[in-house]
């Protein structure tokens, strides 16, 4: 039988093993950020209703800031905000070749010299406390719910008093939803072990370390967008759901689906109906852990 500190290792070895194979298949994908997209995310009148912009619009202004990305992947937010005026950004990752793909990123699009990168499971990165300006996570939590407390309050401590925390998870807070899916199994693809949507004890744990979390819910009607948005482009077998170089009717749909969706997530007994919530907020008061 396996004791935790063997469990640990081989969970992290699991997960950097399937983040190694994403990044593989995806090496193709690395380029130069679409201009598009770095018009819509540097935006300073971002639209709200959209998770991503919302995100970016709640974190600005970048300029100067020192920026954490957790579990940062291939890179693509990491050179983004670096893109955007963040003046350091560190991409934190356990995937060797994901780092890899967020150098070659970073080399493409001139960033380069803001960029910096630390391979190492969160639970154990050995960054400085009080060191970030921002802290920001994107869909990485649901992957860490088994070491959930010990993950927010590392990155409590990583960020400055007056810092942010930002997150985007996948989330599941009707009880209903959780029992239907529990008669009626979908199939959510290729996951790691132990992956699952944040429940609401899970997000107890980050409002704990983040006592004044904002919350903002996504994704009801909208669970239909990568259907709309997904194109698989010539000598790849990987789909791509781009928003800005999609024709004008899907745009003009996602939109339409984006907006009705703001309408109902902001109606009390509806709004826990989304799949994806945004948050963010400071620091419990930037203590020593």
């Amino acid at each position: 039988m396996l004791d935790k500190g063997e469990d640990n290792q081989r969970l992290w070895k699991s997960q950097a093993d399937f983040f190694d194979n994403e990044a593989e298949l995806r090496r193709h994908e690395v380029g130069v950020t679409d201009p598009l997209a770095l018009r819509r995310y540097g935006n300073p009148h971002a639209r709200r209703r959209f998770a991503r912009e919302l995100r970016f619009r709640v974190v600005r202004p970048l300029e100067g800031k020192s920026v954490l990305d957790v579990g940062c992947g291939e890179g693509s937010d990491t050179v983004l905000l670096a893109q955007l005026g963040a003046a350091r950004v560190v991409g934190l990752d356990c995937s060797a070749k994901a780092l890899e793909l967020t150098r070659l990123r970073a080399e493409a699009n001139g960033v380069s010299d803001r960029v910096e990168l630390v391979c190492a499971p969160v639970e154990t990165a050995d960054l400085p406390p009080r060191s970030f300006d921002i802290i920001w996570c994107n869909a990485i939590l649901h992957h860490l719910t088994h070491a959930l407390d010990l993950v927010m309050r590392q990155m409590a401590l990583w960020a400055k008093p007056d810092g942010m925390l930002s997150f985007a998870e996948p989330t599941s807070l009707s009880p209903t939803l959780r029992w239907i899916r529990k008669l009626v199994p979908v199939s959510a693809g290729e996951v790691t072990e132990g992956e699952r949507p944040l429940e609401p004890p899970d997000l107890e744990i980050v409002h704990r370390y983040v006592p004044d979390l904002c919350m903002r819910h996504f994704r009801l009607l909208g669970r239909v967008d990568e259907l709309i948005l997904r194109r698989i482009p010539p000598g790849s077998t990987l789909p791509q759901f781009n928003y800005e170089r999609a024709p004008l009717p899907k745009r003009a749909l996602v939109n339409a689906i984006a907006s009705l969706d703001w309408v109902l997530l902001s109606l009390p007994g509806v709004d826990h109906l989304g799949s994806t919530s945004v948050m963010w907020g400071h620091p419990r008061g930037g203590t020593s852990w």
